[in-house]
């Protein structure tokens, strides 16, 4: 009940934005300066970008928004105006503008937001008459609804700013601090502690957040919030994992490990919070860099060997350091640092270094390909527009920008969904004209009914339609242009017949785009972009394990200069530093995984069996090879390590990776692996300093294998698999 009053609260507020900066533009350029099209203009503005466009942030955000996207706008009123010289040229720019718009949805959530809103500035434009001699009236109105707009948003029952993402990741770093020095004091399990650092993990992932406030940009800081984001997830995890055990007596290198990881989370919580990178560019933890601790850990399990169960906490609590060292690192990064890697592997923060054109042009390379759902959506919505166009200009339809319109408002990412949209929106569209035939009728040419009737239908329509669906929007539009466009010329009934016609049209080409152009959506490619996601990791396991033993391919590893940690690039770099192509391919195949993912939430629900298969898990799988190949190969070989216990790692992994090219095939019985253990009478013979490094790998495999089993559908008379964060790494990678 008090969300869908918050709801309601929220749509009242910004259809209270749209009418009064319509109000303030529409009536004062039509009826004292005569000047009907700049009228249109400042009527379409605001409902283009406070309506239209679901703008990311809060009062002032969205005004900055709004006067960022005015001088695109205007450039695509220009365009369009010039473009209507002929029905060909207006549809050949429809397609171009419409596939640039739709794709830049890539680059980040405020031009994502924003592009429907553009996209109505060229379709305004581009429709016949063909009067350049009217750009200047055109251009006036949309620069002053748009001012208007910014301004009612920043002034006019503002809503409260939504806290940023770097104070989430702040509460919970802090949350962590507290957590690490428990642990280091405690005497036993402490279960609560558990499931508070879990309950935060699942707070941070990008599905609880609004969608303006994801860090999901090409940027440098949204990459680096988002690894930010994603390795506090895998802290946190790694931090209930060691809460929920007995801590092992007189394990003093893990409590002093863990106190240098409860002052890095302290200070990098708090460098967040002040939104500035310390001078010295760098957050300390203590005395020492958290790299120089790990670096000593490390040294310090290569001394006298210890018994199993400390061997394994011990990796857990060397991994909680490395998600400590990615958040103090990304954090940095995202606070406008530019300070060199010490220690760290380069290809895990590759966008470091990179300008802002660079970072996009990979993010756009990156998603033409025809099994991206941003490249699918994007041609669809164009080829939608352009045939709307193309069928509007043929038939000479009046008001023919309503057909557009109609396809750029119904068309859904499954036909299924369009054709819900579409069936909704024809009977609210068919309610609404035989409403405003009606109102039109009654109140004949009385511009005066017209003017008093706008602003009340008006925050009518913009306050129920969001709220009530296609039907409700549809209907009540209806009911907004009908008095909108009776004050701007005479009009009879044969208006709302005009609107009825134009978006049945618009519907029906959006239905056809809809059941032609990747109909299932993302329900259908998301079983291929998991699969690809596999295939490419399960060569990597393989590398990453031959790298940690035999070195091959290793650069320098254990401590470098300064006592910092040099993580070995095993098989994850190339000889020159940049990323190995398994390391590439695996990454890009998680963009696309990720991506497609991401519109599968959004989608309706699948049926029973696919919503049983976990693939979130599947996701996890990836990002934890990565994690593993950019980290555990730490040294150059083993020298000296027993020719089983190589045979060992050779073969768990190739367990383990047979499994993933098993798991891609997505067969119906699942996927069930449980890698050897490194048997205890060849671990008798493994010397002290090399049996610690070998624990790690054993851990990651073992991670690996809960992964795939957890992303298997669950056999029959199980439960559905549920699959839990709180393992040895997160479930999400610390890539951005």
């Amino acid at each position: 009940m008090a969300e869908g009053l918050s709801a309601m609260a929220r749509t009242g507020r910004h259809a209270a934005h749209v009418t009064a900066a319509t109000a303030a533009g529409f009536y004062p350029a039509l009826h004292l300066l005569d000047r009907p099209v700049a009228g249109i203009y400042v009527l379409f503005t605001p409902i283009a970008f406070g309506i239209l466009s679901p703008l990311p942030g809060a009062g002032r955000e969205r005004a900055a928004t709004v006067l960022r996207a005015v001088p695109a706008a205007a450039v695509l009123v220009v365009l369009g105006t010039v473009l209507a010289v002929g029905t060909w040229p207006a549809v050949a720019g429809m397609l171009a503008v419409g596939f640039a718009l739709a794709f830049g949805s890539a680059c980040g959530p405020r031009i994502a937001g924003a592009a429907p809103g553009l996209q109505l500035f060229y379709i305004l434009a581009c429709f016949p008459p063909y009067e350049p001699g009217t750009l200047p009236q055109r251009l006036v109105g949309l620069a002053v609804g748009g001012a208007f707009l910014a301004l009612a948003e920043a002034v006019l029952f503002p809503d409260a700013p939504e806290p940023p993402y770097r104070t989430r990741i702040a509460d919970a770093l802090d949350l962590a601090a507290r957590a690490a020095s428990g642990v280091v004091r405690g005497e036993g399990p402490d279960p609560e502690t558990a499931a508070r650092l879990g309950a935060a993990g699942r707070e941070l992932r990008l599905s609880r957040l609004p969608a303006g406030a994801r860090p999901t940009g090409a940027g440098r800081t949204d990459r680096a919030l988002a690894q930010a984001g994603a390795a506090t997830r895998r802290l946190l995890d790694q931090l209930a994992l060691l809460a929920g055990h007995a801590p092992a007596p007189g394990d003093t290198a893990s409590a002093e490990l863990l106190r240098g990881i409860a002052a890095s989370c302290a200070e990098t919580a708090a460098a967040l919070r002040r939104g500035r990178r310390r001078r010295a560019g760098r957050v300390l933890a203590g005395p020492q860099l958290l790299e120089e601790l790990v670096a000593d850990f490390l040294k310090s399990r290569a001394g006298a060997p210890a018994p199993r169960a400390v061997l394994v906490r011990r990796s857990t609590v060397l991994t909680a350091a490395v998600s400590a060292v990615t958040v103090r690192t990304a954090a940095s990064l995202a606070l406008g640092g530019r300070e060199r890697l010490y220690g760290l592997p380069r290809e895990q923060f590759w966008y470091a270094a990179e300008g802002p054109a660079r970072l996009t042009a990979v993010r756009i390379r990156g998603n033409l390909t025809r099994r991206s759902v941003v490249f699918q959506n994007a041609l669809r919505t164009a080829l939608g527009l352009a045939l709307a166009r193309l069928v509007a200009g043929s038939l000479d339809l009046s008001h023919g920008f309503w057909v557009l319109l109609a396809v750029l408002t119904l068309g859904r990412t499954t036909a299924g969904a369009t054709w819900s949209a579409v069936r909704a929106a024809a009977a609210g569209t068919l309610a609404g004209a035989f409403a405003a035939g009606l109102l039109i009728v009654g109140a004949g040419g009385s511009s005066a009914v017209y003017a008093a009737l706008l602003v009340p239908m008006m925050l009518v329509a913009f306050t129920l339609g969001p709220l009530g669906g296609p039907a409700w929007g549809q209907g009540l539009f209806t009911l907004v242009v009908a008095t909108a466009f009776a004050q701007i010329a005479p009009v009879t009934w044969r208006l709302a017949e005009a609107r009825l016609v134009d978006v049945l049209t618009g519907s029906a080409i959006g239905l056809l785009c809809g059941l032609l152009a990747w109909p299932a959506g993302a329900r259908a490619e998301i079983r291929y972009a998991m699969s690809g996601l596999l295939r490419a990791a399960a060569p990597l396991v393989r590398a990453t394990a031959t790298a940690v033993t035999e070195g091959a391919g290793s650069g320098k590893g254990g401590a470098g200069e300064n006592g910092t940690v040099r993580s070995g690039a095993g098989r994850s770099t190339a000889a020159d530093g940049s990323p190995s192509p398994g390391v590439r391919l695996t990454l890009h195949r998680l963009r696309i995984a990720e991506a497609a993912y991401a519109q599968y939430r959004t989608e309706p629900a699948p049926d029973a069996a696919e919503a049983a298969r976990d693939w979130l898990a599947v996701l996890d799988h990836g990002s934890r090879t990565l994690v593993g190949a950019y980290w555990l190969p730490r040294t150059d070989g083993m020298p000296g390590l027993p020719p089983e216990v190589r045979r060992w790692a050779r073969e768990a992994a190739e367990e383990v990776a047979a499994a993933t090219v098993r798991a891609a095939g997505f067969p119906s019985d699942g996927v069930r692996v449980r890698p050897a253990p490194l048997p205890p009478e060849v671990a008798e013979r493994v010397p002290a300093p090399l049996l610690a490094p070998l624990t790690d790998v054993e851990v990651w495999l073992r991670a690996l294998a809960r992964d795939l089993e957890a992303g298997s559908p669950p056999e029959p008379g199980d439960q559905p698999a549920r699959y839990t964060t709180a393992s040895h790494s997160s479930a999400s990678a610390d890539l951005a």
